[in-house]
């Protein structure tokens, strides 16, 4: 199949990022009583927006009898997060090969804020493979898992949904490219990528699951962008 377009997820498709908020969080959540599984805690808030994963927290914290969350968690968690992807965050391999290769549309679609969505593919090196089409989830309704997002990107683009390839390594990632009626590709190539992870993107919906850009570039060599 030909696609017009291609939407990449950031973190944890461009970016290895995932596996630094993931530490954090969790990290920070304990603190204040909040433990969760690893695969459990991927499964349900990996690739939710910010809104949507503080509400969750919140409803979390309460039924622990704990009432909300305290003040400073948000802006406790958000320095120690930007403080280890200044030190540490890298663009995952072969990302920058495949860019450089591709020629058809594309842009970023990511439950980031839109100002830490600039700053992580600026800290990368990635910025310029897709300004200025960098599309976050605070510029539409609904989150992940809801098709908002990506159809947003799509519009911008000026492309058909059905003819639309979304790389995504989340689960309501996934589902959102879904519902979007495109084509979803599961990545499972970050560092953050765990047991399980192929079979939760399959489980999903996801069309396909590749585990590297090498794989991702051979599978796209096997497509051309629609004229």
């Amino acid at each position: 199949m030909a696609f017009e377009a291609i939407l990449f997820d950031c973190d944890g498709v461009l970016v290895d990022s995932e596996k630094i908020y993931v530490e954090v969080e969790r990290e920070h959540l304990a603190r204040i009583g909040l433990h969760y599984d690893l695969n459990v805690y991927m499964d349900r808030f990996q690739g939710l927006g910010g809104a949507d994963f503080c509400a969750a927290l919140q409803s979390d914290h309460q039924a622990l009898g704990k009432g909300p969350l305290p003040e400073t968690f948000g802006p406790d968690l958000d320095a120690a997060t930007l403080a280890r992807i200044d030190a540490e965050l890298t663009d995952i391999a072969g990302i920058k090969e495949l860019l450089e290769a591709h020629r058809g549309a594309r842009a970023v679609a990511s439950s980031s804020r839109l100002q830490r969505l600039h700053h992580k593919l600026r800290h990368t090196g990635l910025h310029a493979y897709f300004e200025p089409h960098i599309y976050s989830g605070e510029q539409v309704e609904n989150g992940k898992p809801a098709p908002d997002l990506f159809l947003f990107a799509a519009g911008k683009l000026g492309v058909q949904p059905a003819s639309t390839l979304v790389i995504e390594d989340s689960a309501n990632g996934v589902k959102a490219g879904l519902a979007a009626g495109m084509t979803v590709w599961g990545f499972v190539g970050g560092g953050h990528s765990h047991d399980g992870h192929a079979e939760q993107l399959s489980a999903a919906g996801a069309h396909r699951v590749v585990d590297s850009h090498d794989d991702l570039a051979a599978m796209l060599s096997d497509t051309s962008p629609v004229a």
